[in-house]
């Protein structure tokens, strides 16, 4: 009797797996030994047929000298489409720039992944913005390019939810925008050699924004009720959860809510990622450093796995003009490789770089000018004495470093 039953939970469970959309595994099926970058892909020009007019360029409708939202200058040499802007150059031409919409700007970008050893991007998407018909068209449009070159150059390719804007009303359009991700593109389910990034031998999927005390509309309750539908449906679940938390998530404390359930939370998930954009600069770096190493114990004693944040500055004059231009300045590299070196070094076995393509808040990776616009809007240029593609090339470094293809060296490497 005991063996007839045994025999009926496996072909239970066995029905039940065979109702599962994703395919079995992936070129990436562990985000271990990776340097990923996150994409906002979020750039829009009024003539880029996306119909959102000069989009993350700007908070209002215009985007000129005086009023505009990013502190970098995309450098736009290799670009294939270019739109016109009214800043001037120093030499008095009309400065350029690209939009996330074009199928050549997405494909630019992951050909520099792809060139200078980066292994992928976690593609940003708000879940406030699913219910917007032209975000969601312009946010589909930019993953659905993102997929096809992910494929093109062989990059892991992931989906990270921001919880941002959330509220109790629509949080579950998570649930369904995955649903119609899996069904209509094709997200997780292109066959074994796939290029969607996979953990612990499933699909992984990001949640970020849990445990933040800066008053979401949301809380625990909503992010756990998510959590469990990605690791619980029997159609669309089944899937690894990397968790975007505060800083000081261990100690409930700072930027974390003083709640002992989000720790609960958190152990439901496979990797934790803390949030350490804007937290230091060079010289406050070590009191991090120590925190990632007690991170790293907390998630190995609660069989977790850990993915440390690192930034390569960070500047938002222009989105906020009462804070400083260049609040954390860049010092050639310096900064960026001392965190990229102390995360490998203390034991962390991936890295998640913010982010490839954020002019807004100066923490992109990707290709900056070094010479910007003149005039009223205060811009910050990659220095004169790197290239315009340093950061790309020491985020490769990096990731060598990582996979042990070279040295792990604590003084930022030259070329």
């Amino acid at each position: 009797m005991k063996q007839i039953v045994l025999l009926l939970l496996i072909i239970t469970f066995n029905m039940g797996c065979s109702n599962n959309k994703h395919s079995k595994s992936s070129k990436y099926p562990s985000y271990k030994g990776l340097v990923m970058a996150g994409y906002q892909g979020w750039f829009s020009t009024p003539t880029d047929g996306g119909n959102r007019g000069w989009y993350h360029y700007s908070e209002g409708r215009k985007f000129e000298p005086g009023q505009c939202s990013i502190d970098f200058w995309p450098d736009m040499e290799e670009y294939e489409i270019k739109y016109e802007t009214a800043f001037k150059m120093p030499d008095g031409s009309a400065a350029t720039v690209f939009s996330s919409y074009d199928k050549a700007t997405v494909d630019l970008h992951f050909k520099w992944m792809q060139e200078y050893g980066i292994d992928g991007a976690f593609i940003q998407r708000f879940i406030a913005s699913l219910g917007d018909n032209k975000n969601l068209n312009h946010n589909n449009t930019v993953l659905k390019n993102a997929i096809n070159v992910s494929q093109k150059y062989n990059r892991a390719i992931a989906v990270m939810y921001d919880l941002s804007g959330t509220t109790k009303n629509n949080y579950k359009n998570i649930i369904s925008d995955w649903k119609n991700l899996v069904d209509q593109m094709k997200l997780t389910n292109r066959g074994d050699e796939q290029t969607y990034l996979y953990h612990n031998g499933k699909p992984l999927i990001a949640i970020w924004g849990v445990g933040f005390n800066d008053n979401r509309k949301y809380g625990l309750t909503e992010v756990e009720e998510i959590i469990d539908f990605f690791k619980n449906d029997p159609v669309y679940g089944g899937c690894s959860i990397l968790l975007g938390v505060p800083t000081f998530w261990r100690e409930l404390n700072s930027d974390a809510i003083n709640d002992t359930r989000l720790h609960d939370i958190i152990k439901k998930a496979d990797i934790v990622q803390p949030w350490l954009v804007a937290r230091f600069d060079d010289k406050s770096y070590g009191k991090i450093q120590k925190s990632i190493v007690e991170d790293i114990a907390w998630c190995n004693k609660n069989d977790l796995d850990y993915v440390p944040v690192v930034f390569p500055g960070f500047s938002w004059h222009n989105m906020f003009s009462n804070d400083r231009s260049n609040r954390i300045p860049r010092n050639k590299g310096t900064f960026f490789w001392q965190q990229l070196y102390g995360a490998i070094n203390v034991g962390s076995e991936m890295i998640y770089i913010a982010m490839f393509d954020e002019i807004d808040e100066g923490t992109a990776i990707f290709k900056c000018s070094k010479k910007v616009p003149v005039g009223e809007s205060t811009f910050v240029a990659i220095e004169e004495d790197v290239e315009t593609d340093h950061y790309l090339w020491l985020s490769g470094q990096a990731s060598k470093m990582l996979k042990k293809e070279i040295i792990i060296q604590e003084k930022m490497p030259t070329r």
